[in-house]
């Protein structure tokens, strides 16, 4: 029995199959330095799908595990470009990154704007004005729709990555 509850987070109206992913500009950081992207032109540039992946804030237990597990899997050589949300800073994604030698960009959100327009918001122990995103992943095709998606619903809660892998065509 884990030490701690799990919760039934609310159902959200996040996009779905056939949907067109929303667009946004963030600081996308990387292990070297980090610029102000819109989503449109990385996913535009990408040969093949875009995984977008949500997670907590960077530091945390599930945000760490979810990168942790993605390079462990070899993500950053399948043939798709993963890139992250979060709301940490940019000086913390930066010094994350290169203390886990994490091999992914991720995008800075600390509004947590993106994913309320993603609706993968999660409000934090009840506590007021206090939110991240929960785990989530989004399959984009070059033209922003989106092939498939992953979203939590209970916290913590983690996907079946080997049924990912395939149904975003990483297997």
């Amino acid at each position: 029995m884990p030490d701690f509850d799990v919760v039934e987070l609310p159902a959200t109206d996040h996009p779905a199959a056939g949907d067109e992913a929303p667009d946004f500009t963030r600081p996308l950081v990387n292990d070297e330095f980090w610029e102000d992207r819109t989503l449109s032109s990385l996913v535009s540039e990408a040969d093949g799908r875009t995984i977008l992946v949500f997670t907590p804030m960077i530091g945390s237990f599930v945000g760490t595990y979810v990168w942790g597990e993605l390079a462990d899997r070899g993500w950053d050589e399948a043939d798709a470009q993963v890139v992250g949300v979060t709301i940490s800073t940019p000086y913390a994604i930066k010094r994350f990154l290169e203390e886990e030698e994490c091999p992914f960009p991720i995008f800075s959100d600390p509004s947590n704007d993106v994913a309320a327009a993603y609706d993968v918001v999660h409000d934090l122990d009840g506590m007021e004005g206090v939110a991240e995103p929960r785990p989530a992943f989004f399959a984009l095709e070059s033209d922003m729709t989106v092939a498939d998606a992953w979203v939590a619903s209970e916290w913590p809660d983690f996907p079946d990555y080997d049924d990912l892998e395939e149904r975003f065509g990483l297997a």
